[in-house]
């Protein structure tokens, strides 16, 4: 068994640990490069990541073939898609995170409000569009949610959120459960003001090293 397994696992139990989702809900998956159909590995569909071994963890080939002992999740055309479009792209997590999923019940983007925003690619958190899960329609509106983004809401649904590797995508989850938490309770207070463009441009800049140790002698305005 893959060593891509074992760590795909470990990620899917962390979401649920984290109460990101709950039950058989959510889906993680990684991309394959080892692969030359490029493939991913993904999450089983019904199962619980507490209840599953790393046997499993499905492979599913860009054709949409898959091979294991387990169907893959029902979203598997959703992080297809994504690594098809997205070649920055090696990891994907989708759940369904208690304030993540009220905003996108709600259908509401989360605007530059915080400047934390700037963590998911730019001005706003998208909210995709409503379509059925597990199918072609929901795959397109969440690829077009995440253009030039890391992470989208998905209406009426849940969050979605993209990482270069497994060794960031968890943390970078919660980062947004949390910022949709911020975002939820300052609504209560009313809608709060939002960052200008200019603000938003400056934090975008600042975030080149965001979240990444660099060495003391590294030049922060280095391009990264």
């Amino acid at each position: 068994m893959s060593m891509l397994a074992n760590d795909l696992l470990a990620v899917a139990r962390g979401m649920t640990a984290a109460r990101l989702s709950v039950g058989t809900a959510g889906n993680v998956s990684m991309r394959d490069d080892t692969d030359a159909a490029n493939g991913f590995w993904v999450t089983p569909s019904g199962m619980m990541p507490e209840r599953c071994e790393a046997a499993d963890m499905t492979r599913v080939r860009a054709d949409g073939s898959a091979h294991g002992r387990r169907a893959p999740s029902s979203e598997w055309r959703l992080h297809r898609d994504i690594y098809a479009a997205r070649p920055d792209v090696g990891a994907i997590l989708h759940a369904h995170a208690p304030f993540a999923t009220a905003l996108a019940c709600h259908r509401l983007d989360v605007p530059a409000f915080h400047y934390m925003v700037a963590r998911f690619g730019g001005d706003s958190v998208r909210c995709g569009s409503y379509a059925t899960f597990g199918t072609q329609a929901l795959s397109d509106a969440t690829v077009k949610a995440l253009e030039n983004r890391c992470a989208a809401l998905m209406a009426n649904h849940g969050m979605i959120v993209l990482a270069p590797d497994l060794s960031t995508l968890l943390d970078r989850a919660i980062e947004l459960e949390m910022l949709c938490e911020h975002y939820w309770r300052a609504r209560c207070l009313g809608e709060p003001p939002c960052l200008d463009d200019a603000q938003m441009r400056e934090a975008l800049v600042q975030f080149r090293w965001y979240g990444r140790p660099r060495p003391l002698d590294a030049d922060p305005d280095a391009p990264q």
